[in-house]
């Protein structure tokens, strides 16, 4: 069955989001309708998602948070896994979080494939979804 997914990308770091984009966009099989909003940093992809809720079947926060002198980026990336966390909760609709939390440029660098792994999360929470219909249906055909 044909899912509709959407990607939120913050492109702050705009190599190591089109690596986020990339390796996601490999996962999704390509029959699904996919659509990528890009915003301006980590802050902003709850808010697009919350938006979008009941437009889509499954989300990908994608975005990179690299730790600077000051504690903005532990308030930031703290902020933004809650929220995602909350909304995918509250909507029951998986959202994977492929916001990277980094070190340095060259730590993001090496992890700019890890939007592979959010989408594969998001897959395999709506095909457990699907799955459970399956047997429903099949336990009611007994």
């Amino acid at each position: 069955m044909k899912k509709k997914f959407l990607i939120v990308v913050a492109d702050y770091y705009k190599d190591i989001a089109e690596g986020l984009i990339k390796s996601a966009l490999k996962i999704i099989p390509k029959k699904n309708i996919i659509k990528i909003i890009k915003v301006p940093g980590a802050f902003e992809i709850p808010v697009t998602i919350s938006k979008n809720l009941n437009k889509f079947d499954g989300f990908l926060a994608l975005g990179c948070v690299i730790k600077g002198q000051t504690p903005h980026f532990d308030f930031i990336s703290q902020a933004s896994t809650d929220a995602i966390m909350k909304l995918s909760i509250d909507s029951k609709k998986p959202i994977g979080n492929g916001i990277i939390t980094c070190l340095n440029m060259s730590q993001a660098r090496a992890r700019r494939k890890k939007g592979a792994e959010a989408a594969e999360a998001v897959i395999s929470v709506l095909s457990q979804k699907w799955e459970l219909i399956i047997i429903q249906k099949i336990i009611l055909e007994l």
